[in-house]
């Protein structure tokens, strides 16, 4: 039996993948997900001086005051815990 021409096995998947063919007319992009990317709203008191350091900076490299924290946030933890 055939199999049709718009599957393949996940074997053949992972050898085009490692072959740096694109791969994507084999994936459903509305069934994928971003694990860990749920978000939860915090507030978090700052002192004026930081807000308008922090407002400085990100109005310097073009992003928002909230993307900057985040970043940096995140560059902390990866430090912090090794990851």
């Amino acid at each position: 039996m055939e199999k049709p021409k718009d599957t393949i096995t996940a074997e053949e998947l992972d050898k085009n993948f490692d072959d740096g063919e694109d791969i994507s007319e084999y994936l459903d992009w509305s069934k994928a997900v971003r694990p860990n990317l749920d978000q939860k709203r915090v507030n978090l008191d700052l002192p004026i001086w930081m807000i308008d350091r922090l407002d400085v900076e990100a109005k310097r490299i073009g992003v928002t005051r909230q993307s900057i924290m985040k970043v940096w946030l995140s560059e902390r933890i990866k430090v912090e815990t090794g990851a």
